[in-house]
Order: C-alpha cells, then sequence, then structure tokens
C-alpha cells in the first residue's frame, strides 16, 4: 500500500537543483495525495523556486521519476502552482531558513 509518509520519504532525496537543498526542507512540495484500492495513483502538488525556473520542466521529470520508482506506485503526476507563491520565510524549514541567511 503506497502511503502519503512513503512517497514523502521517498521526495527526501530530491534536491532543487538550483539551491542543492531538498525540496521538503524548502517547503516547495504543498501536498501528496495517494488515491485508488491502494493508494497507487499518486499526485504531487508542488512549487518552484521562481515561476521563470530555467530547469522547472527537468526538475518536475525528477520530481515524477521519483514517485514512479515508489513499491507499488502505478501512475504519477506532478502538477507545478505558484498559489501561494513560495515563500520561504514561511514555508522552509529552519536549517533552509539558516542556510539561507533568514532570519
Amino acid at each position: 500500500m503506497v502511503t502519503t509518509e512513503i512517497v514523502r520519504e521517498a521526495l527526501k532525496d530530491v534536491e532543487d537543483p538550483e539551491l542543492n537543498m531538498g525540496i521538503l526542507d524548502l517547503g516547495l512540495v504543498y501536498d501528496v495525495a495517494c488515491e485508488g484500492d491502494n493508494g497507487e495513483d499518486v499526485t504531487v502538488t508542488m512549487t518552484l523556486t521562481s515561476p521563470m525556473c530555467p530547469v522547472g520542466p527537468m526538475f518536475k521529470q525528477a520530481v515524477m521519476s521519483k514517485v514512479e520508482s515508489v513499491e507499488g506506485v502505478k501512475r504519477a503526476n506532478v502538477d507545478i502552482t505558484f498559489s501561494p507563491p513560495w515563500d520561504p520565510r514561511t514555508m522552509a524549514s529552519e536549517d533552509v531558513k539558516l542556510a539561507l541567511g533568514i532570519w
């Protein structure tokens, strides 16, 4: 059975290609939904650090590939949204804020 926690654990390995920090710690993942009888249909709703992110398509594919690698996942979808816009002051972990110099 695929669960939100299992998918989030897998996503810990994915880093933002520009900041080289984990997407969960950065607060870029807004939601993980596992649907179907065994949670095999997974949708990740996330954002990018910038709407004009030059590596957005590559980044989205990396997230999708990581989700597809989770045992039991049959379909993966990554929805990119900019609502709400990413704000590291309120969305990032304390470690990321420190690394980015946000007090």
